[in-house]
């Protein structure tokens, strides 16, 4: 039998939920009325690296941290949870910066096994990749800000992240 990551989890659970404490009653909206955006990256932790606890902000992340792809959480957590900041973090050494959209679909065709993935691939359209962290950026940013379901009173700024050092710099 194969182990996998998953099967794991049962025992560092058990020790999370006892400390887990009154955290259950925390309210939905977030404390700190706060959005951020960042990628899936397994090494960027913006609640270590921004100082947030459970419960201050929204944490939304996809491939990039891409701002088109975060619309649908974010108009939730502005319509019905009250987030009225957006911070959108990119980081450095991202994998976004490696590949280009026809490169992915290629690999997809190719390893998609006879199965025909041409609609799926379509109905995603672009993979959202860049080629400049502080460009990206800055284009997401505008993107939100100027976005007619995000709401025109909400604070938007942008951040690069780095890897190297874990530190954050505010870019917009």
């Amino acid at each position: 039998m194969v182990t996998t990551t998953t099967q794991e989890f049962a025992g560092p659970n058990e020790a999370y939920a006892q400390a887990y404490g009154d955290n259950g009653a925390l309210a939905i909206p977030p404390a700190r009325k706060l959005a951020i955006v960042t990628c899936m990256d397994a090494r960027v932790d913006p609640a270590a690296a921004l100082g947030l606890k459970l419960g201050d902000a929204h944490v939304i992340r996809n491939a990039g941290g891409v701002a088109a792809d975060s619309i649908r959480s974010l108009v939730i957590s502005q319509r019905l949870l009250g987030t009225r900041e957006i911070a959108l973090f990119h980081h450095t050494d991202c994998g976004m910066l490696t590949f280009s959209s026809d490169q992915l679909r290629g690999i997809v065709l190719k390893e998609s096994g006879g199965v025909d993935v041409g609609d799926a691939l379509a109905a995603v359209g672009s993979f959202h990749e860049f080629g400049d962290v502080e460009a990206a950026v800055k284009a997401d940013v505008a993107f939100l800000k100027a976005h007619p379901l995000v709401l025109k009173e909400t604070v938007v700024t942008g951040w690069v992240h780095q890897v190297e050092t874990g530190k954050v710099r505010r870019i917009v």
